[in-house]
């Protein structure tokens, strides 16, 4: 039986201010709004998929600095 809950729980729940973070740089970095409301209907497909991509890039980036032994922050 399918469950309420949302796929996207975290697991460790305080990395929610570090997504925040690199969502709010991803932002930055390829000149899109992020909704004061939280609300993402009005944001084009395409700049939702670059987000999400960039996003996407920067933590694969960070998991290979870790398992490399590199140090693993965002810059």
């Amino acid at each position: 039986m399918a469950s309420n809950k949302s796929s996207n729980q975290l697991v460790v729940p305080q990395a929610q201010a570090a997504l925040n973070q690199l969502k709010m740089e991803a932002a930055q970095e390829l000149g899109v709004q992020i909704p004061a409301d939280g609300y993402y209907g009005n944001v084009s497909t395409r700049e939702a998929g670059s987000l999400g991509g960039y996003i996407t890039k920067k933590l694969v980036q960070i998991a290979e600095q870790q398992l490399s032994g590199g140090n693993g922050n965002f810059r």
